[in-house]
């Protein structure tokens, strides 16, 4: 199992998000690189910005957002704020611009047919972001390097991760990128509107509250080994979101680590054993693995079948790793299937 193949995962809409942004950017179809604040912000500049790398100032209002990695252009598109670029979705179902549907969709709400779209999934594409001619980027959510963050501060001011790659929390998320183009007022409504949601939606779900759940990646074809997200990752953190709680053997493990994930031999299998629920990214074959394997078997969320297998490459295996956008679109999918796993208990 490759570190990239973890990431790809990482990366990782019924109801789409309005909000009371008092500004608007839009594309037009038939310019695609162009975008125009409507409105003024009413935020105040210079905005100062620190993360891992250090401090990015932005001296003015951005007209022109491009976004790179996982999630960061649902915050702008969230705002009613079309990007003049953003990365191609490197995991999960995507539409015929290479967007994961829920972005897809409120591009074509905002009347744009055909974004622009950076074809990154392999590495970074410094050419088609400059050619985008930004104000900003934002990656918030990433795991650009020191040497990617360098490069592309000669094209624009960048909004890099605040402490670790890849453990961006999706209120930060929105937060730090709704401040960086000068919507910080509505990007706090915005996580506000969402936290609402969540607890109307959950709150209908009453097994799945209090109840233990470790998210892992198993490789049928090596069970060997299996992968353990911890709790600094969005997606781990999102459970308890969801009115799930962290066993305490994974708080444990997660202590002094900076990293989003372990790899753990299945012959220390007895980790999971105070997990009620088990998520995990799989296909319909997945749990009577488990449940045929000589070790992994003996856990009880495995023995009993309360494992939420989420369809790998889905679209709601992608929206796992939350964001402004993908939180309403498939929240109701999400829960259930926990509360099918959920139901399972013993």
């Amino acid at each position: 199992m490759k570190l990239k193949k973890l990431c790809a995962i990482v990366m990782s809409c019924a109801l789409l998000i309005t909000t009371g942004c008092s500004s608007t950017n839009t594309q037009s179809k038939d310019d695609s690189k162009k975008s125009d604040v409507q409105e003024t912000t009413s935020a105040s500049y210079p905005i100062k910005i620190k993360h891992a790398y250090g401090e990015t100032i932005i001296e003015s209002e951005p007209k022109n957002i491009a976004t790179i990695s996982w999630g960061n252009q649902d915050v702008p598109l969230a705002l009613g704020i079309t990007p003049v670029g953003v990365s191609k979705a490197n995991y999960g179902e995507t539409e015929e611009n290479g967007l994961l549907p829920w972005t897809g969709e409120k591009y074509n709400e905002l009347g744009v047919d055909k974004p622009v779209v950076f074809n990154d999934v392999d590495g970074i594409d410094y050419e088609a972001i400059s050619d985008s001619n930004p104000d900003v980027i934002l990656a918030a959510y990433s795991g650009i390097t020191q040497e990617e963050y360098d490069l592309l501060s000669q094209i624009a001011p960048v909004v890099a991760y605040p402490t670790e790659a890849w453990q961006t929390l999706w209120r930060d998320q929105i937060n730090i990128n709704a401040t960086a183009i000068g919507k910080k007022d509505e990007g706090e409504a915005l996580v506000k509107e969402l936290e609402t949601l969540i607890k109307e939606k959950t709150s209908e779900y009453k097994d799945i509250k209090g109840k233990k759940a470790v998210f892992c990646y198993f490789n049928p074809s090596d069970l060997g080994k299996f992968y353990i997200y911890l709790p600094s990752d969005p997606r781990v953190a999102y459970l308890t979101d969801l009115g799930l709680e962290f066993p305490e053997s994974i708080s444990k493990l997660a202590e002094g680590s900076n990293s989003f994930y372990v790899e753990i031999s299945s012959e220390n299998i007895d980790i999971l054993e105070d997990a009620d629920i088990i998520v995990c990214y799989g296909n319909d074959g997945l749990l009577k693995s488990l449940q045929d394997d000589t070790l992994l078997s003996k856990v009880p969320a495995i023995a009993n079948g309360s494992v939420a297998v989420i369809e790998d490459g889905s679209a709601l295996a992608a929206s796992c790793t939350p964001s402004a956008l993908s939180i309403p679109a498939k929240i109701d999918e999400y829960l259930k299937v926990i509360g099918d796993a959920a139901s399972k208990v013993k």
